[in-house]
């Protein structure tokens, strides 16, 4: 499921609603079935990926974490067991009789006769898209739960304790570990911390929304941090240094003569972390530090400056 792009999968752009998204569907499901397509491991296998497209792209709260995590991100946080959990195929054919009414009957998938869910039941055996006829007992529910982190620690990651109801009308903590860099919005799936089933069988998943609190130095953009620091008027016109805060710390920089307010400093791989280890840059914007009082000395030399053209 890594990198798929749902919308070239269906053939729709991005801004495709409800009514463009289901005709290309039954268009291209129609094309790859395997009873058109007997043998054919190409043909299954782009089947398979067009009911996955379809499953995410037709619901909204999917598709909106689709769109707004891309491919990669929607992958990490969404199995094939979430894709179809909940969705009725066979009410874009009618009950599953629109294909036995286009002459597909799903030999060697079910039998004759088999409806179009039994297909996918079987096609994406072992995905969570379990068929009707065995039914298993309910799993729990899913819960969901926001968060709020600081900004150093979302940074940084940190392990977090989480209070959650153990179904028995007490609370049990369950210690998460943030990865480094997450930002506002994330969902983190905890399995099996979510709901009890009545029934007795696997309980739900926990989702933890991550809402990372400001910071009064930093901002970011993407991977990348910002934040402007302070430089005497003397040290931007005749060089020297300063101190950048990083996330570590404190990091002195140079600072060439001549410096224009409002120049930026690149440090690189001091912005926000990622998992495959590599981190984004910090950009510090120079801005002319200016004494709160004016001695007389000063005042003389700066009459002088003015009297110089400065």
């Amino acid at each position: 499921m890594k990198g798929k792009d749902y919308y070239a999968i269906l053939g729709v752009g991005r801004d495709a609603g409800a009514d463009e998204l289901k005709k290309a569907y039954r268009k291209l499901a129609m094309q790859y079935h395997p009873d058109r397509n007997k043998g054919d491991k190409a043909a299954e296998e782009r089947f398979k990926q067009i009911n996955e497209a379809y499953a995410v792209l037709s619901d909204e709260k999917k598709r909106k974490e689709y769109d707004t995590f891309g491919a990669e991100g929607f992958g990490q946080r969404f199995s094939q067991e979430d894709i179809f959990r909940g969705f009725d195929f066979s009410s874009i054919f009618g009950g599953g009789e629109g294909f036995r009414g286009g002459g597909f009957r799903t030999q060697g998938f079910g039998g004759p006769g088999a409806g179009f869910e039994d297909l996918l039941s079987q096609m994406f055996a072992g995905s969570g898209m379990g068929g009707r006829r065995h039914a298993r007992p309910s799993r729990g529910q899913d819960m969901e739960q926001a968060v709020s982190l600081g900004f150093l620690e979302a940074m940084k990651g940190a392990a977090l304790d989480v209070q959650i109801p153990d179904g028995a009308g007490s609370w049990e903590k369950v210690t998460v570990r943030i990865p480094p860099g997450v930002s506002s919005g994330t969902r983190l799936r905890v399995r099996g911390k979510g709901g009890h089933s009545p029934a007795g069988a696997e309980r739900g998943d926990l989702f933890l929304v991550i809402q990372v609190e400001e910071h009064p130095v930093f901002s970011r953009s993407g991977n990348d941090l910002s934040c402007d620091i302070l430089v005497p008027v003397s040290v931007m016109v005749l060089g020297g240094s300063a101190d950048v805060p990083i996330l570590e710390g404190v990091r002195k920089v140079k600072i060439a003569p001549g410096t224009q307010p409002g120049t930026r400093i690149r440090l690189k791989g001091h912005g926000v972390p990622s998992k495959s280890g590599s981190a984004g840059d910090l950009y510090a914007r120079i801005q002319p530090l200016f004494p709160d009082k004016v001695t007389d000395r000063a005042r003389q030399l700066f009459s002088e400056l003015a009297d110089q053209g400065w």
